[in-house]
C-alpha cells in the first residue's frame, strides 16, 4: 500500500527531471553560411587524408580511389569558392552609406 505513492512521487520526480527546461539555455553561437561552409570544409579535407590513409594502406582499389578523391576535391573547391565569395562581398556590406 505505501509503494504505490512513493512510486508514483518517484515518476513525477523523474520526469520533472527529464522534462524541465530553464528559463535560459545556451544554445551556443549563432550558426553563418559562412562559417558552416568552412566546417563542411574541414570535414571534406579530413575526409580526403582519411582516403589518402586508407589507399595507401590497401584497402580502397585504384578506380574507388580515383572517383572519390575527384569527387572529394570537386567538392572542396566548390566549397573554397563559395568562401571566397562570401568573403569578398562581406566588406562590400559594412562600408557606411553616406
Amino acid at each position: 500500500m505505501t509503494w504505490i505513492p512513493l512510486c508514483l512521487m518517484l515518476a513525477i520526480a523523474c520526469l520533472y527531471y527529464v522534462f524541465y527546461l530553464p528559463g535560459r539555455l545556451f544554445l551556443g553561437p549563432e550558426k553563418t553560411r559562412a562559417g558552416y561552409l568552412r566546417e563542411r570544409k574541414d570535414a571534406v579535407y579530413e575526409n580526403l587524408r582519411d582516403l589518402n590513409f586508407e589507399y595507401k594502406a590497401g584497402k580502397v582499389p585504384d578506380a574507388d580511389y580515383a572517383s572519390l578523391k575527384s569527387s572529394l576535391q570537386d567538392e572542396a573547391a566548390t566549397l573554397l569558392a563559395e568562401i571566397s565569395r562570401l568573403e569578398s562581398l562581406a566588406p562590400a556590406s559594412r562600408k557606411p552609406r553616406v
